[in-house]
């Protein structure tokens, strides 16, 4: 892949994260984008593997009690499908 091509891959996978987080998953311009990203791959080849022991970080701001749904927001994960399934109702209704 050249330095274009892995340029804009990089802004397509910042894209698909944000849609993502965003519960935008099965709007037209997530799938686009997850397309194009899939596209980009098919002449890759070879295996990787990655071995992490552990990590820490003394700065770490990541607290689980404070980010999890079920223990400070009083919901499941799987509520997170009804949110995913209504920000895709809006790419239908407006047309």
């Amino acid at each position: 892949m050249d330095r274009e091509a892995r340029k804009i891959k990089e802004g397509l996978g910042l894209k698909f994260a944000e849609l993502v987080c965003t519960g935008f998953w099965h709007n037209p311009e997530c799938e686009f984008v997850h397309y194009c990203i899939a596209k980009s791959q098919e002449g890759v080849e070879g295996k990787v593997q990655v071995y992490i022991l552990s990590q820490e970080s003394p700065l770490s701001l990541y607290n689980e009690e404070l980010v999890s749904t079920n223990v400070k927001g009083d919901c499941e994960p799987i509520d997170a499908t009804g949110f995913i399934n209504i920000n895709s109702l809006s790419k239908v209704t407006a047309k």
